[in-house]
């Protein structure tokens, strides 16, 4: 009986649920599709240029286009995308160019129904794309520009630069960019293994950087390779100026293209860096500020042709300034006196030398030399033949230590007591019988036309700027920038003009919120300008960024920047009261109106002025800032050295500005010799300006406070006009709403009342048919008795006939 009751319940179940299932089958039969299909895309390249337009995002005819090309661009695009469609020109202008080396496609990968759309999934649009042979994909990852993405095609297409005499292998590795050499012999078959290794390696260096920083070169020729001491087949060398340059280590690593790149990113020096937008939201240059001071040099760069004059200084200016090995420096035409022996020959063994000036207490207790009209110049050399010491490069030397140096220093001015034109000394080291200095002192006259230090482009020091970068706890950072792609930002740090043509140069110190700025760099002035930002006490002034008037000077409320500050607010005949905001803040909004009607207030006094300023648009000297916003500052006249800021805890109203102002304003200066009386008539003077001031203000208020009780009485009567008005309506409502409850009940009635009567209508109609029914039936029944009646007449006639008859 159980098993019964289950089974008619599952079964009962199971209709209910195909029940469920046949109704919402129906439901969703009968739904619309309320979404529009999608039209179907057209071409987004023009026939006209060699692009192979894949609109309908045929992704499986990408593999086979790629294929049949050595170098292969891909661009996936988005129709509606505004950087795609920008891109579009300098895509197709670049295929016209480069149609017989590359073969370029383009792929819709917005379609829905496009299986590149399935396939992929890309966050931005557009995507770049590039294909060496089978190698890939290599995104290009910099500005949309015709010109950069052509660049970084024929880097592609050319990753390796052949190099086949010792002058080109020279000039490769002159060039500020890392290089790279390999060398391989092609005689035992056409493309060595390690050849091809090698150039993968490229290839991995321009899918990391696309800048292509790290430059690769290959050299066939056993005497080419020997200019960078290469003598062994499938060797790599890595050239460095500022430490000693590498071989691939291929006992420690595997001589793979994956390792050779990590090696080479590993080890590789940067001398300048190419700063450039992406296109998209980037925090790069932030990255690179919050590293130190960084020196920005924007000027216009086309990388399809020769560099411009100024990149060259830059780079020369770089690599002097980090060059801190003085094997090569010139000093005065020739070799440092402190780097030869006293037989005149240079000083054997890995060395490091440094040029020092001399403090005044040194030079006046041991040579005796007037600190005003000259200066002290020593050349210090340290000689190292201690086995295992570390040496530089072949080319550079190695940097002094600082107790090496105060050794020798402290050693030489022991010695020297009578000073001469150019005293030089070679002497062992006491504490080291592997080593020995030397040094080289001299005096050099000041000269009486040499600018003054104020002058932001006098360098301070007679050394150079090489080797610069080891004697400054100051270390720049040198980055380029295109003007044609950077200039709003250029124009942000203070570039002049709207030409994005120009060149500016400017070092930017984020830690100390400061940028210097220099007008028509060249290389001498590039290099006082470095030396200047070095110097311990840095004449160079902190360049502020402002905007122009927003106002006019004649309005109620002058409109203060960062060019008209000093002079507005360091008036000595005037009280100045600044107001400091920003833009983004909120609570300088709340308190526009509070300075407008204190403005209105002090209206026609031409002893105070009120003034604001947008520190978020202007800068200011840092003795003129505020450390929160919004801020109050009042300068008083003949006293702008006692400036006062309102008070942080008492409330921003008028009443509390006029008090304040009232109790800070400025006083007539003293004369010399005046008496106490003249003192008290000048303070009774001030006091009775004051009283007339709070008698004007006084007067001003009751005026104000006039008109805001008869605005007041005037707002009463129109809110008791209002509320009369709404108690007229509200009972007019009343009203309506009870006639329409009437005319609602009425309108009931009458209904019923009308289906009353078509309810009689329709049974009166009903009895009338039966009556019509009735009468057809009464005319028939007195039809047939009329006519029995006239029948029976005849048959008597009949009978009686028959009966007579018979």
């Amino acid at each position: 009986m159980v098993r019964g009751r289950m089974a008619a319940v599952m079964c009962g179940a199971l209709l209910l649920g195909l029940a469920l299932l046949l109704a919402l089958t129906l439901t969703c039969s009968r739904a619309k599709n309320v979404v529009a299909v999608a039209p179907t895309p057209v071409r987004f390249f023009s026939p006209q240029f060699p692009v192979v337009d894949l609109f309908l995002g045929q992704q499986d005819q990408v593999d086979r286009l790629r294929e049949e090309a050595d170098v292969c661009v891909l661009v996936y695009y988005a129709p509606w995308c505004a950087h795609s469609i920008n891109t579009r020109d300098h895509i197709q202008q670049v295929a016209l160019r480069m149609a017989n080396e590359v073969r370029f496609v383009g792929v819709n990968c917005w379609w829905n129904q496009g299986k590149c759309r399935k396939q992929k999934s890309f966050f931005k649009y557009p995507v770049i794309q590039l294909f060496y042979r089978r190698f890939g994909p290599i995104e290009y990852r910099g500005p949309l520009v015709g010109e950069y993405i052509e660049s970084f095609i024929r880097k592609v297409v050319s990753p390796l630069t052949y190099l086949p005499t010792r002058s080109a292998l020279n000039t490769f590795i002159s060039h500020h960019e890392q290089g790279v050499v390999g060398f391989f012999e092609f005689n035992s078959s056409p493309q060595p293994p390690g050849y091809v290794t090698f150039l993968t390696s490229a290839l991995h260096a321009l899918r990391r950087d696309s800048q292509k920083a790290v430059r690769f070169g290959v050299v066939t020729n056993q005497e080419v390779a020997e200019g960078v001491s290469l003598r062994e087949d499938e060797s790599v060398y890595l050239h460095r100026r500022f430490n000693t340059s590498l071989v691939f280590p291929r006992e420690e690593r595997n001589f793979t293209a994956e390792a050779i790149c990590n090696w080479v990113y590993e080890n590789r020096e940067s001398v300048v860096h190419w700063i450039q937008p992406t296109g998209a939201k980037s925090y790069s240059l932030e990255a690179e500020l919050h590293k130190g001071p960084a020196l920005l040099t924007f000027l216009p760069h086309n990388p399809l042709t020769a560099n411009h004059q100024l990149l060259s200084e830059v780079v020369d200016v770089a690599l002097r300034y980090r060059s801190c090995c003085l094997s090569e420096l010139q000093f005065d035409g020739g070799i440092p006196s402190a780097l030869l022996t006293p037989s005149g020959s240079p000083l054997p063994g890995p060395r490091c030398c440094q040029s020092l000036l001399l403090s005044g207490s040194r030079s006046e207790s041991n040579a005796n030399a007037n600190s005003n009209s000259s200066a002290s110049i020593c050349e210090l050399c340290v000689n190292r033949s201690a086995p295992g010491s570390t040496s530089c490069s072949p080319l550079l030397r190695s940097r002094c230590s600082v107790m090496e140096l105060e050794a020798v220093l402290d050693s030489y001015l022991r010695n020297i007591v009578v000073p001469v034109p150019s005293t030089c000394t070679n002497l062992r080291n006491t504490y080291s019988p592997f080593s020995h200095y030397s040094a080289c002192c001299r005096t050099l006259p000041q000269d009486p036309e040499t600018p003054a230090r104020s002058d932001p482009h006098c360098p301070l020091v007679v050394d150079s700027v090489t080797g610069l970068h080891c004697r400054t706890n100051k270390t720049l950072r040198f980055y380029l920038l295109d003007s044609h792609l950077s200039w709003p930002l250029a124009q942000r740090l203070g570039a002049l003009g709207n030409q994005s043509t120009r060149t500016f140069t400017t070092i930017v110190n984020l830690r100390d919120e400061t940028h210097y700025v220099l007008e028509n760099a060249d290389k001498n002035s590039l290099e006082h300008f470095i030396l200047n930002f070095s110097a311990p006490y840095s004449p160079l002034h902190r360049h502020l960024v402002g905007h122009r008037e927003l106002h006019p000077p004649q309005s109620l409320i002058q409109e203060v920047t960062t060019h008209s500050f000093i002079d507005t607010v360091m008036d000595p005949e005037r009280d100045v009261l600044v107001f400091y905001y920003s833009g983004w803040c909120g609570f300088c909004t709340v308190l526009n109106h509070v300075l407008l009607r204190l403005a209105r207030l002090f209206q026609g006094n031409s002893a105070l002025t009120v003034a604001r300023i947008n520190v978020g648009l202007n800068d200011l000297p840092w003795e003129f800032m505020v450390d929160h916003l919004p801020s109050f500052l009042f300068f008083p006249k003949h006293r702008k050295q006692m400036s006062v800021k309102f008070p942080d805890s008492a409330p921003v109203t008028l009443p509390n500005l006029v008090r304040f102002i009232l109790q800070h304003t400025g006083h007539a200066p003293q004369a010399p010799g005046a008496g106490p009386a003249s003192l008290l008539e000048a303070e009774l003077r001030s006091l009775q300006g004051e009283v007339l001031a709070l008698q004007q203000a006084r007067e001003q208020l009751s005026r104000q406070l006039a008109a805001l009780w008869r605005e007041n009485r005037r707002l009463a009567f129109h809110a008791r006009a209002l509320t009369s008005y709404h108690a007229q309506l509200q009972s007019h409502n009343a009203e309506l709403q009870e006639q329409s409850g009437r005319l609602e009940t009425l309108y009931r009635e009458k209904s019923r009342q009308l289906a009353d009567a078509v309810g009689r209508l329709q049974e009166l109609a009903d009895a009338s048919e039966e009556l019509l029914a009735e009468n057809s039936l009464l005319k028939v029944l007195l039809t047939v008795l009329r006519e029995r009646e006239g029948e029976e007449p005849e048959r008597t006639r009949k009978t009686e006939g028959k009966e007579a008859s018979s």
